[in-house]
């Protein structure tokens, strides 16, 4: 079985790799090859050298590897092509965390107005992907990991239909953390969660048949045992009566996040550009094991600081251990792989359009929720009831990934202002349009 990485140079890849020389399952549902696609010839070559020395340690099967910069050819014979691409890299990611900072709104790279700009430059090249894809490889599912995922699933999904399914880690990881507070295993829990990418619930975890969240919620020491309990506080988690994903920290501590945000040295961007620079360029390609040791390095002080800001904002803290493996994405994305190819079924939390499984959601819209996944692919689960707020959420945020889509498509300066001004972190349609000029304008009024 063949997997197509697009984004292949890109500093995530190894975590891949690894998940997949750690699959024991059967050759037949196994990847046994690996294409790395990227537009930076430099860049495939210094994660080449990551995955030589982790192949060299490694003592079972492993996949056959190689590196290409031609699209078409990384996409011929792929049954899976799993797209990470970053448009821009991460000076375009600066830009996105910039422009809104000067404005005095937030500036992040999938939440506010960074995410809309993000949109903007990344769906036109995502939905061309999408077409090379439909006619070079047309059997293949696509798992889209690239940000904003939902917007981009759901643009891509006007051309591959099911067959693009999306994903994201921080689902997984909130659910998993709330059952080992719980002193649950999280393989044994079932969790009800809605959302859209980046902006969910979780609102049951179910062990044994039983919804233990209300006793995670009634114990204070518990709650707070955990990233999520000490970003929002026991008191608001106990009001909401739900566990927010991480991201919902910029919509309820709006003020804090956005003070704490100009108040570091660097943006989240800034930094990463600084850390991974250093990186590539340090990286020997001809000397694997001096490759891997400085991409552990790189990749320990990335977990270190995620969400640094936001901690900041909620008291300072630091992260678990458990929390600074790395992974999530890969693990949900061979999963996702496996159900697929070998019919296992299981239930996973997936972005992909809702076809009525969140009330108040039209059927086209894509959602994050429990789907079933099998070898037909991902059927989203219905979830039930949404509360307003959380439904009116959903909502809003659906209508700016929308107006970015159709701004996308048409080129309309309209439509961008729109998807920006819509935002409800963006406070003033006089500063979605400055941010608009700021980005470089959009396309015809």
């Amino acid at each position: 079985m063949r997997l197509t990485v697009l984004g292949g140079g890109g500093f995530r890849v190894p975590l891949v790799h690894r998940a997949l020389l750690e699959d024991a399952g059967d050759r037949a549902g196994r990847v046994t090859e690996l294409v790395l696609y990227d537009t930076d010839r430099a860049r495939l070559d210094a994660i080449g050298a990551v995955l030589a020395h982790q192949r060299g340690r490694h003592t079972g099967p492993a996949p056959a590897l190689r590196a290409t910069t031609d699209l078409d050819d990384a996409l011929r014979g792929a049954d899976f092509v799993f797209s990470a691409i970053r448009v821009g890299g991460l000076a375009g990611r600066v830009r996105d965390e910039r422009i809104p900072l000067a404005e005095g709104v937030l500036g992040q790279e999938t939440v506010g107005a960074g995410g809309v700009l993000y949109g903007l430059r990344t769906l036109p090249v995502a939905v061309r992907v999408a077409e090379r894809i439909a006619e070079v490889a047309p059997g293949a599912w696509t798992i889209n990991f690239t940000n904003p995922a939902g917007m981009v699933t759901e643009a891509m999904a006007a051309v591959l239909g099911d067959r693009v399914i999306g994903i994201c880690d921080s689902p997984v990881g909130l659910c998993r953390r709330a059952a080992r507070a719980l002193g649950a295993d999280p393989d044994r829990a079932s969790y009800d969660y809605v959302g859209l990418n980046h902006l969910g619930w979780l609102r049951r975890v179910t062990v044994d048949g039983r919804d233990r969240l209300p006793d995670l919620l009634a114990d204070p020491a518990a709650l707070t045992s955990f990233e999520e309990g000490r970003l929002f506080g026991a008191d608001w988690l106990r009001t909401l009566g739900a566990l927010p994903n991480e991201y919902l920290h910029y919509y309820y501590f709006n003020r804090e996040a956005v003070a704490a945000v100009r108040g570091a040295g660097a943006t989240r961007g800034e930094f990463l550009r600084g850390q991974q620079s250093r990186f590539y360029e340090r990286a020997r390609p001809d000397d694997p094991a001096q490759a891997y040791g400085e991409w552990e390095r790189t990749r320990r002080e990335r977990e270190e600081t995620y969400l640094a800001e936001s901690r900041e904002a909620s008291g300072g803290w630091e992260r678990d251990s458990c929390d600074l493996e790395g992974g999530g994405y890969d693990r949900v994305a061979l999963a996702l792989m496996r159900a697929i190819a070998r019919d296992e079924r299981t239930t996973l939390i997936l972005n992909v359009p809702g076809r009525g499984a969140v009330p108040g959601l039209d059927g086209d819209a894509v959602v994050e929720v429990p789907c079933l996944v099998g070898a037909s692919g991902a059927r989203p689960l219905a979830v039930g009831p949404v509360a307003a707020d959380q439904l009116g959420l959903m909502l809003t945020l659906k209508a700016v990934e929308r107006a970015a889509i159709e701004a996308a498509r048409s080129g309309s300066r309209g439509a961008a202002l729109r998807a920006l001004a819509l935002h409800p972190l963006v406070d003033s349609v006089g500063v979605a349009g400055r941010i608009l000029d700021a980005a470089g304008g959009f396309g015809r009024p």
